[in-house]
């Protein structure tokens, strides 16, 4: 399954801080209805994420009936990215 979104690079503060990206509401619902084929626990799933010309492994989160796409520091660095920011992701799960 492919998928392609833009959306805005998320400040998480928590215990550690993060940056993600949330999949849209409709997309998150199609990566649900596949989530147990590729889960390996707690309801992450395993994706290689594409952003401008940076590509990586991470895994998804599911959070408020959408999922996160956790955002490495360097790929914001390799990409000039910073909190607020609006990026084409694509996403890539394999069955």
């Amino acid at each position: 399954m492919n998928l392609e979104f833009r959306g805005e690079i998320l400040f998480w503060h928590g215990p550690a801080p993060f940056y993600f990206v949330a999949v849209p509401e409709q997309q998150s619902l199609d990566l649900k209805a596949i989530s147990s084929l590729v889960t390996y626990g707690w309801g992450v799933i395993p994706v290689h994420v594409q952003i401008g010309k940076t590509q990586w492994k991470t895994s998804l989160f599911p959070k408020d009936g959408r999922y996160l796409v956790p955002i490495k520091a360097n790929v914001r660095k390799a990409e000039e990215l910073e909190d607020g920011d609006s990026v084409t992701v694509r996403l890539e799960v394999r069955l």
